[in-house]
């Protein structure tokens, strides 16, 4: 069974856990690296700080266990709200959880900005993020403008 939480400043310990395991897992799929995250980086504050500073964080439990986990930054300057921090663990993947963490951010993000569009960003070769991303009704919009190797998608 998948649930899902929405994390608090407070859960940044289990945060820290996921987006680390996340990092080490696939560096080639985020735009930030592990050791951006460890050493001098990996400090309480900075942790809460990213808990804070974004509007949602979600992480979803497959039968008790954390498995995955999302994020949804707030609108720009053009009405967009962003999925972002999107992840599944090796061991939960085909299980569905990645569509619930689709599915939990596009519903945060239509019930807070319903009039904002969604975006994300994907690395141009991950095949199988790009097909989850389809089946939530994101469209291919170009090249993206942070990164030569990934593809925007908007919904």
């Amino acid at each position: 069974m998948i649930e899902v939480r929405e994390l608090e400043p407070d859960d940044w310990r289990l945060w820290r856990r996921l987006r680390q395991a996340a990092l080490a897992d696939a560096p080639e799929a985020f735009g930030s690296a592990l050791a951006d995250w460890t050493g001098t980086g990996d400090t309480e504050e900075r942790w809460r700080a990213r808990l804070e500073d974004v509007p949602v964080n979600l992480v979803m439990t497959l039968d008790g266990a954390p498995a995955g986990m999302v994020s949804v930054a707030a609108p720009d300057a053009h009405g967009m709200v962003e999925l972002i921090s999107m992840w599944v663990a090796p061991e939960a993947r085909g299980r569905s959880v990645g569509d619930e963490a689709v599915r939990q951010a596009i519903a945060w993000a239509t019930q807070r900005f319903p009039s904002c569009r969604m975006s994300l960003s994907v690395k141009t070769g991950n095949r199988h993020a790009v097909a989850l991303y389809q089946r939530h009704g994101f469209v291919d919009a170009g090249p993206s403008p942070d990164d030569a190797d990934e593809r925007r998608m908007c919904r």
